[in-house]
């Protein structure tokens, strides 16, 4: 899947446009999580995604964190 057809996809379930690649980024999770992506086409999405400058919120990296500690 393209940059621009992950746009189109996204445009089609949220009914708008992305506002952010961080949006994009959780879609593009959300959809290898219910298994609409292979892992191939989901780490080279998020591979782009992040190069392009996605992250994951801080508070999901402290709470990942904070499990490995507990």
């Amino acid at each position: 899947m393209s940059m621009e057809e992950l746009i189109n996809c996204f445009k089609l379930y949220r009914k708008e446009k992305p506002s952010n690649v961080n949006e994009l980024l959780d879609y593009v999770q959300l959809n290898y999580i219910h298994g609409k992506l292979s892992f191939p086409q989901y780490r080279k999405l998020f591979q782009e995604l992040h190069a392009r400058g996605a992250v994951k919120p801080n508070y999901y990296i402290e709470n990942e964190n904070q499990k490995l500690y507990d």
